[in-house]
C-alpha cells in the first residue's frame, strides 16, 4: 500500500497516509462501509446527487464536533440533490449517540471502522493513529471528483466557503 508523507500534521508533527492520492477528475472509488444500523453503505448508492463527503478522525474531538454541526447546518441551504456524508473511524454505536446529542439530521454519518475501505480507498488513513484524516471531497451525479481538500493541519477546521462554492459550480 502508497505511503505519503508531508501531507498533514497533528500539532505540527508530520503523520504518513495510506492508500493511493486522489485528484480532481478521478471517478470516486466505491467502497463498503457501515451506517448508525450496522448495515454497509456503498458511495455508489448516491449517484445522481451531488455528495460531499467529509473525513474526520473523531466525531468526540471539538474539531470533528464543530466541523459536522457546520455541515449539517448548511445542508438545509443546500437542497436535496445534495447529500452530505461524514465518515470516521468511530464505531457506529458511538456515531448514533454523538448525532442524537448533537441533532444532526440533515447528514449521514459513517463508520470506516471495520475495514478501513475508506480512507485506504481515498489515500485518507492515518498510518501513526488509524484514524482519517481530516479532508472533504465533492463528487459529481456522476461520481466523479470535482473537488478535493485534505486538511494539512489535522486540528484545523476545513475551509467550508471552498467546499460550498464547489458545490454550487456543479448546478
Amino acid at each position: 500500500m502508497e505511503e505519503r508523507t508531508g501531507i498533514i500534521t497533528f500539532q505540527g508533527n508530520p503523520l504518513t497516509l495510506l492508500g493511493q492520492a486522489l485528484k480532481v477528475g478521478d471517478p470516486a472509488p466505491d467502497f463498503e462501509i457501515l451506517d448508525n444500523n450496522l448495515q454497509p453503505v456503498r458511495i455508489s448508492t448516491f449517484r445522481g446527487k451531488v455528495v460531499i463527503i467529509t473525513a474526520v478522525p473523531s466525531l468526540d474531538t471539538p474539531v470533528c464536533d464543530l466541523e459536522t454541526r457546520r455541515f449539517n447546518a448548511e445542508a438545509a441551504d443546500l437542497g436535496s440533490e445534495v447529500q452530505i456524508l461524514t465518515i470516521s473511524m468511530d464505531l457506529p454505536f458511538a456515531q448514533k449517540r454523538w448525532c442524537g446529542v448533537a441533532g444532526i439530521d440533515k447528514l449521514i454519518t459513517l463508520s470506516d471502522h471495520r475495514e478501513a475501505a475508506f480512507g485506504t480507498a481515498y489515500g485518507a488513513l492515518i498510518k501513526e493513529l488509524r484514524l482519517l484524516a481530516r479532508a472533504v471531497y465533492v463528487l459529481d451525479r456522476q461520481g466523479i471528483i470535482r473537488y478535493i481538500q485534505v486538511v494539512r493541519e489535522l486540528t484545523r477546521e476545513p475551509d467550508y466557503g471552498e467546499v460550498l462554492q464547489a458545490v454550487k459550480k456543479l448546478f
